[in-house]
């Protein structure tokens, strides 16, 4: 069993929690899989919003599967956070992370 299905099993058996959603959208986002990541991911934030590690994953997760502006409102979310909780690394990663989408989102306008 892989650990995107083992995640899932759990999600199915009722188990359903911030950190078992940024697992399973980790592992999704991992293997490839962005979009279905994203609404794992979502989730994760709607149950702890000041889960800076799940808006940084759903940032690029965003990101991975081509909605840059939503990328950049969730990283724009996290920094806050981040910032807020005093987590200086975290910040400055999704800051990169959101000059990056910043930069494709330019790029498709342009």
């Amino acid at each position: 069993m892989s650990m995107i299905e083992r995640f899932q099993s759990m999600l199915d058996a009722g188990q359903d929690n911030a950190m078992l959603r940024f697992s399973l959208g980790n592992a999704l986002l991992g293997a490839g899989r962005a979009a279905e990541a994203v609404a794992h991911l979502r989730a994760a934030v709607g149950h702890d919003p000041k889960y800076s590690a799940a808006w940084k994953l759903l940032g690029k997760a965003l990101a991975e599967s081509g909605d840059q502006a939503a990328a950049i409102e969730a990283f724009d979310q996290g920094i806050a956070v981040a910032e807020e909780k005093g987590d200086k690394q975290a910040a400055k990663e999704m800051q990169v992370f959101r000059r990056r989408a910043e930069k494709q989102l330019g790029g498709a306008d342009g």
